[in-house]
């Protein structure tokens, strides 16, 4: 893995971080958000500091030869228990906190090892790739190598397997995000994996250092990035799916508001529109618009030409919510060209503005429900009874206004 793949992964994890953050200074007590930072940003941590550059800095200004190596294993063995730690809470229970006090003390010993490890053993010749099949043979070096890969090793094990596990009980985006979890852990045992493979092969005296340098490095980029993914999954999912259903409900009161826009626009009842705004809050400001230019036109709906359509549309669906939903529309387009047909006069005696209701009876009994206004565009897209065609006028209502 190249550094500037380490450092891009580190970045994508910063920003996963950054944006976690302000839920964490909300919620500062919360220990399962707490975790999720905690694993963000030891697995950013990860990156940056087994980037070879990052390596050499670290030994060059430390002046000790391969000090990069135990504070990235350190880090590595801090990020497994934080995975374990997050996966406990996140399932909850009696015990949560007997079990996190248990990984947490099982991995301080495992970092008390390393350190111990590595200053009781020699490493004097820098290795910034393969340190561990270089030095697979040396006494106490080998030993604190195998401490923090078998310490990974079976942190993503048991959490490959817990997660698959769980994953079969649930549903939705928490289900989904476990399943992606569980693979990320997975591609993250191939990293202490192919390590041990690389030094079994040395002890045996062959030459696998390539797995240490190429293949292993990939593995954890691979595997932490899905993990935080499927981490980030049930909690963005909900968010996702309430955006898509905004940008669909959006959607589909656009021909309702092109029905309305003359009024909007003659009348200014539109609000500015929202920019850089998510879906959730375009689709507020719609709904306002509309419901502006509705109250407008209350003084002009018919309530017998409502009542008509409503019991044409009922006889020909059978559908009462649809049947509403076309009698609506047939009102409000007629309201519409009616509003149209007013002036604007500003004399004194019509001051500017003015709205003329029709006769007497007017005003269907209730307005349109804030549900019904998808159905009411849908009826005004399909026009089954022609909807913008005049509509027949009901015997004893003159549809005129006043000069």
């Amino acid at each position: 893995m190249s550094a500037l793949t380490n450092y891009l992964s580190a970045g994508l994890l910063a920003l996963g971080l950054l944006m976690k953050s302000p839920d964490l200074l909300r919620h500062r007590h919360d220990p399962y958000l707490r975790s999720i930072c905690t694993v963000l940003g030891l697995a950013g941590l990860c990156f940056l500091l087994g980037a070879p550059p990052t390596v050499g800095a670290v030994n060059r200004i430390s002046g000790v030869p391969n000090l990069a190596a135990p504070v990235t294993y350190v880090t590595i063995t801090a990020y497994s228990a934080a995975s374990q730690v997050l996966i406990v809470r996140w399932r909850g229970g009696p015990g949560v906190r007997r079990t996190t006090r248990r990984w947490i003390l099982a991995y301080a010993c495992v970092v008390t090892g390393i350190v111990t490890m590595f200053v009781l053993g020699e490493a004097p010749v820098e290795r910034r790739t393969d340190l561990d099949t270089y030095y697979a043979s040396t006494p106490y070096i080998r030993e604190m190598i195998l401490l923090y890969l078998l310490g990974h090793l079976t942190a993503v094990s048991v959490t490959t397997v817990s997660a698959l596990r769980w994953a079969r009980r649930v549903r939705g985006w928490l289900r989904t995000g476990l399943v992606t979890l569980g693979l990320g852990t997975l591609c993250g045992a191939g990293y202490s994996g192919t390590k041990l493979v690389a030094m079994a092969a040395r002890w045996s005296g062959r030459d696998w250092s390539a797995l240490d340098r190429t293949v292993s490095p990939a593995a954890a980029g691979l595997g932490a990035l899905v993990t935080v993914a499927g981490i980030l999954l049930p909690l963005a999912g909900p968010r996702l799916t309430e955006w898509r259903r905004a940008r669909l409900a959006y959607a589909r009161l656009e021909p309702l508001e092109r029905e309305l826009d003359d009024i909007l626009a003659r009348r200014a009842l539109r609000l500015p529109r929202p920019r850089w705004a998510s879906p959730t809050t375009r689709l507020v400001w719609r709904q306002t618009s509309i419901h502006n230019a509705l109250g407008y036109l209350d003084a002009y709906v018919d309530r017998e030409l409502y009542e008509e359509t409503l019991r044409t549309a009922l006889r020909a669906t059978g559908d009462p919510e649809r049947a509403a939903a076309m009698a609506w529309a047939t009102v409000i387009a007629a309201a519409v060209r009616d509003a149209a047909d007013v002036p604007d006069v500003t004399d004194a005696a019509h001051p500017a503005g003015v709205r003329y209701p029709g006769p007497s009876g007017r005003l269907p009994d209730r307005a349109p429900e804030p549900a019904a206004l998808g159905d009411i565009a849908d009826a005004l897209v399909t026009a089954p009874l022609g909807l913008h065609a005049d509509p027949p006028l009901p015997a004893n209502a003159a549809r005129s206004h006043p000069a």
